[in-house]
């Protein structure tokens, strides 16, 4: 089906004379013929990488081209270094398959040549209707197989495992870890269409990059999930590199939306086989969100380094606050002139209780340390050489750290 494409984009070129690219609906590249002539940064990119950014993309929906129904011409933009184009846009009973793209930086292009272009949109639509049909199906059975794997039973996981390794989308059934790549937006909403294609495009990317059927991937609602299986050779590949290529990956797809301020992924522990691979992808899951709520933890973070937040993100923040861990915490974490106080009994606690490793890593005289320390004592109604009272009011700080009550400056 792909020569098929070919020869139309090729006899297309040819009749006007110029350069044609295809693209699917969601401007992914498809076929283009020869490139000759003049060709800016956004042209050659797409056919290096096969896609197109998801702020050009973005640009290119302003313009209007998702609801055209005959052709655009697309003025230029030096920020993205685009340079002006014609757009046509294919159709099949009014659904949108695709574009054919023309650089036209002169102008030069007629309404006569358009109309050649124009002309042969019905032949174009028959055979991306066509591939379109057979690839969206394939890519729905592995979609819909990978879905089942992370939130259904243990009997539907077990089919869905057999439906992947007979259609050859993964290489083997061994080892599997999960990792989540969560969006963080700028107004706490869920990413934008635009920002979701950014996401699946790093996925993909780093799916290429592991090598064939080496892993799986899944666009949620507002995260990706990326199953790793073990790669070509029987190696497997090792899952922190592979989630820092994917967050490179993300940053560099999510570089100029506004919309999204920042990505965080998460590794679960492996699990012996892709069955189980959903206890992997809940880890991962807690994980990203535990590094969305606390950026000092870094872009990557992996549940086996939690901590003790591997508890906290397990449990039900609408019925355990601080103040339920220790009702004389919440009470210092009222006053905003108690910062100094939170802090210091944080770090007191956070390294047992050593009174000298604490006034070092603070730079306090020994003398500052202990008055803060009895101050914190009386306005929490606390005593500090209780073993029990040091275990509430750390569970409480870290709770706290979770939850937003408490936002220490270290």
């Amino acid at each position: 089906m792909q020569g098929e494409l070919q020869r139309i984009v090729d006899a297309v070129a040819a009749r006007v004379g110029r350069p044609a690219l295809i693209e699917d609906r969601r401007q992914r590249l498809l076929v283009y013929s020869e490139q000759t002539g003049l060709m800016d940064d956004v042209r050659r990119a797409s056919i290096l990488r096969r896609q197109t950014t998801p702020e050009v993309i973005a640009w290119f929906r302003a313009v209007g081209i998702l609801n055209a129904r005959e052709p655009v011409r697309t003025p230029a933009c030096p920020e993205l270094d685009l340079l002006p184009r014609v757009c046509v846009p294919i159709r099949h009973d009014d659904l949108l398959l695709g574009f054919v793209w023309f650089i036209d930086a002169d102008g030069s292009m007629t309404d006569a040549d358009i109309a050649t272009v124009t002309d042969a949109t019905g032949d174009l639509s028959l055979a991306l209707y066509r591939e379109n049909l057979l690839g969206e199906l394939a890519s729905q059975r592995e979609t819909e197989a990978v879905r089942t794997l992370l939130v259904e039973g243990p009997a539907a996981r077990a089919q869905a495992v057999r439906l992947l390794l007979e259609e050859g989308a993964i290489g083997g059934d061994g080892t599997t870890t999960a990792l989540v790549a969560q969006l963080v937006t700028a107004d706490g909403q869920l990413p934008d269409e635009v920002a979701r294609i950014a996401l699946e495009q790093a996925l993909v990317g780093t799916r290429r990059w592991l090598g064939s059927r080496a892993g799986l991937h899944l666009v949620r609602h507002d995260h990706g999930v990326l199953l790793l299986g073990d790669a070509r050779g029987g190696g497997r590949p090792d899952p922190e590199a592979v989630a820092r290529h994917l967050d490179e990956a993300l940053r560099h797809a999510t570089r100029g939306l506004d919309s999204v301020t920042r990505t965080v992924v998460g590794i679960g522990q492996a699990r012996p086989g892709l069955v189980d691979a959903v206890e992997s992808y809940q880890e991962g899951l807690r994980s990203a969100r535990v590094g969305v709520r606390l950026p000092a933890l870094g872009r990557v973070v992996s549940w086996s380094g939690l901590g003790i937040y591997r508890v906290l993100s397990r449990l039900d923040g609408a019925r355990l606050d601080v103040g339920g861990v220790h009702p004389g915490l919440e009470r210092l974490l009222r006053g905003e002139a108690n910062q100094v106080l939170l802090e210091t009994l944080e770090v007191y606690l956070d390294l047992a209780g050593n009174a000298h490793a604490t006034a070092e890593a603070l730079r306090l005289h020994r003398a500052t340390l202990y008055y803060r320390l009895q101050r914190v004592e009386q306005l929490a109604g606390t005593d500090l050489k209780d073993g029990n009272e040091r275990l509430c009011l750390h569970l409480a700080l870290k709770l706290g750290r979770l939850t937003g009550d408490y936002r220490p400056t270290r």
